[in-house]
Parts: structure tokens; C-alpha cells; sequence
């Protein structure tokens, strides 16, 4: 049990920080627009992720450099597109209905491409997950699969409370106003994301 609180707490010190990830999960609870959906590509994805890291992938990953080295600049090709993206929402301007009512513009294979590329093309998601959490956990011994599934209860937990939970700052962000400064800050943030990638390797 000390161990699945011990996983649960060094999962919440990754996962909870402002990322491409968090802030498309953020940006759809928001929205309304497949929230459930969105935040249950993540999380389950977190849970494979973290199994193979707990089942011993992480080492085998630092023992590859190039399959890091790829998956380093793809990964900043992608922050880099959606914080492009971002930037240009925040030039350009938009109109955001929120609630039960929304008009819905983003459709469920968009949502869904958008969720696995920022997640599954991020290199940061598999260092905390993969490596990190993996790693941590072998120092747990034969306690290490619990020390795997608190982490994955609060990677389910934190996406859960953050797509549902970002209704309640709707009302702050009703006029268009609000969604620029929202995506000028998302827009920056990917650029920051897509540097640290790069610079990180060199």
C-alpha cells in the first residue's frame, strides 16, 4: 500500500504541469467537446505506457539513443504545429459558445487524432512515464506493480479532474477575448515545450 501512495504522489509531481497534453485536455473540457473521450485516450494511455515502464521498457529505450534521438525531434515537429496553430487562433480571433448548447467544431476523429499525436509523439510523455515512473518503480522491488498502479489512479485522476473540471471557468471565458489570451499562452508554451526538446539534446 506505501508503495501504490508512493507511486500515486511521484505520478502527480510529472503529469501535473502546464503541457501540450494538459492544455488540449484543458482546452476540450473548456470547450465540452468529447471531454470523456479525450481524457480517456490519455489516461489509458499513461496505463500502457506505464505498465511497459514498470515491465522493464525504460531501460531498453535508454539503451536505443537513436530511437530517442527520432522521437525527440518528431516530438517538437508536433508541439511546434499545435503551438502554430494555437498562435494563429490567438491572431485571428474566435467566438467560443460554451455549455450544453456549444457549437461543436471539432469532430471526434479530430478530437481523437489530436489526443493520440500529442500524446504518443511526445518524447516528455514517455521520459515521465516510460523511464521515470518505471525506473522509480524497480527500486520497489516485488512491490513495484503497485507502485504502477498508483500511478496510473493519478493519471486517471488528473484527467478526469481536468477535462470535467475546466467547465468551471467557463464563465471567465466567454468572450473571445479571454480564448486569445488562452491560446497566445498555449502557443507559447508549445514553442517553450518544442525548444527544451531540442536544446535538450544538443
Amino acid at each position: 500500500m506505501l508503495s501504490a501512495l508512493a507511486g500515486m504522489a511521484f505520478g502527480l509531481s510529472l503529469i501535473v504541469a502546464v503541457g501540450a497534453q494538459n492544455i488540449f485536455v484543458l482546452r476540450q473540457g473548456l470547450r465540452r467537446e468529447h471531454v470523456g473521450l479525450v481524457a480517456g485516450i490519455c489516461a489509458v494511455s499513461d496505463l500502457l505506457l506505464i505498465t511497459a515502464g514498470v515491465g522493464g521498457l525504460g531501460s531498453m529505450i535508454q539503451s536505443a539513443p537513436l530511437v530517442v534521438e527520432i522521437a525527440r525531434w518528431a516530438g517538437a515537429l508536433v508541439v511546434l504545429v499545435y503551438g502554430g496553430m494555437a498562435g494563429y487562433r490567438a491572431v485571428k480571433g474566435q467566438r467560443v459558445v460554451m455549455g450544453r448548447h456549444s457549437v461543436t467544431n471539432r469532430t471526434v476523429g479530430a478530437a481523437v487524432a489530436t489526443t493520440l499525436a500529442l500524446t504518443w509523439l511526445n518524447p516528455h510523455v514517455y521520459l515521465d512515464t516510460v523511464v521515470l515512473v518505471g525506473g522509480l518503480a524497480a527500486t520497489h522491488g516485488d512491490d513495484r506493480w503497485w507502485f504502477g498502479l498508483g500511478a496510473c489512479v493519478a493519471s486517471t485522476a488528473w484527467f478526469v479532474a481536468l477535462g470535467y473540471g475546466a467547465r468551471y471557468l467557463a464563465p471567465l471565458l466567454e468572450k473571445p477575448g479571454a480564448w486569445r489570451v488562452l491560446d497566445s499562452v498555449v502557443a507559447l508554451t508549445m514553442v517553450v515545450v518544442a525548444l527544451s526538446l531540442v536544446l535538450g539534446g544538443a
